[in-house]
């Protein structure tokens, strides 16, 4: 082009390729896929929260019927009378998250940057406890924790009960019946929830980083500290939210390897729903649950500092 030449007109609108439009059946071809998953949700979940919504504002007895009074003081009362239950489930749940958190954490670890060709093998390990029944493992523990086994002999050997009966968790030199059985109970059934979060967090990172820590001088323990786990946390988040909240409302660990002192408020729930048949009362301790579970996740989520879940 010279200098006197004017440069190309546009092209005028409607000169270019015809664009096509994608037609209103392709636009709604996600929402057709989605539509299975949407009514799952409603019908196994929005339908009987509220069902339950409604029972735990009614009224009367199995023999009379049950009516809706909008009777709220069940909510209060049922809090004011089962708060240690609440309390000891919370206590026993977060014990639980944060022994699956340090036994579950060198594991992954292990597993996504030590493991090499033993990597599948060590993760079917993990998975391993799901080939049996929820049932059959907690009640294995009842033969590990027998009184005069060799695990209850070993402890006391290492005079690690005279700790435990001083915290409160054993008595004397029995285990089961005691805190420490259902505490052990539960970090046992839910350790692979806390350990496969990890794993996927840890092995998502580039190694290329840690090998740029250490050319900048940084110890291996710097460089965890300032490499690995602030970007494991999407999986340590994940992990100790998968542990606890299963942990808190579960009542198989308590009802088998526990007491009537360990009773937890999903014992309590249980118990209300098939033996004492009070539905209001246990769909009243059953919201009160998931509101004080999903308070403390809230926090806990916006503490962590992360929103980015494995």
């Amino acid at each position: 082009m010279t200098l006197t030449e004017a440069p190309p007109a546009p092209p005028a609108p409607g000169d270019g390729p015809p664009v096509h439009k994608p037609s209103l059946r392709k636009k709604l071809v996600p929402y057709w896929l989605l539509l299975p998953g949407i009514l799952w949700l409603l019908v196994f979940f929005v339908l009987p929260m509220i069902y339950q919504a409604s029972t735990s504002v009614q009224t009367g007895s199995l023999e009379e019927g049950f009516t809706v009074t909008w009777h709220f003081q069940t909510y209060w009362d049922a809090f004011t009378e089962y708060y240690p239950q609440f309390l000891r489930s919370l206590l026993y749940a977060g014990t639980a998250t944060v022994l699956c958190l340090i036994l579950g954490y060198p594991l992954a670890y292990l597993i996504a940057f030590k493991a090499g060709r033993w990597r599948n093998l060590l993760l079917i390990l993990v998975i391993a406890p799901f080939f049996t029944s929820f049932l059959i493992r907690t009640l294995a523990w009842k033969t590990i924790l027998a009184d005069g086994g060799p695990v209850v002999g070993a402890l006391n050997s290492l005079h690690f009960l005279d700790v435990t009966s001083w915290l409160g968790m054993t008595e004397g030199d029995r285990v089961l019946a005691t805190p420490l059985a259902v505490v052990c109970g539960l970090t046992y059934n839910f350790l692979p929830f806390m350990i496969l979060p990890l794993y996927t967090s840890l092995e998502r990172i580039d190694t290329r980083l840690h090998e740029a820590a250490s050319d900048l001088y940084a110890r291996p323990v710097t460089a965890f500290r300032k490499v690995t786990f602030p970007l494991s946390m999407p999986g340590v988040v994940s992990g100790t939210l998968l542990t606890f909240i299963p942990a808190s409302g579960d009542y198989v660990n308590a009802e088998l390897l526990g007491s009537t002192d360990t009773r937890m408020i999903g014992n309590v729930i249980q118990s209300q729903y098939l033996r004492i048949l009070d539905y209001p009362t246990a769909a009243a301790l059953s919201f009160i649950l998931m509101a004080i579970v999903l308070i403390m996740v809230t926090v806990y989520i916006r503490r962590a500092g992360t929103e980015d879940l494995v």
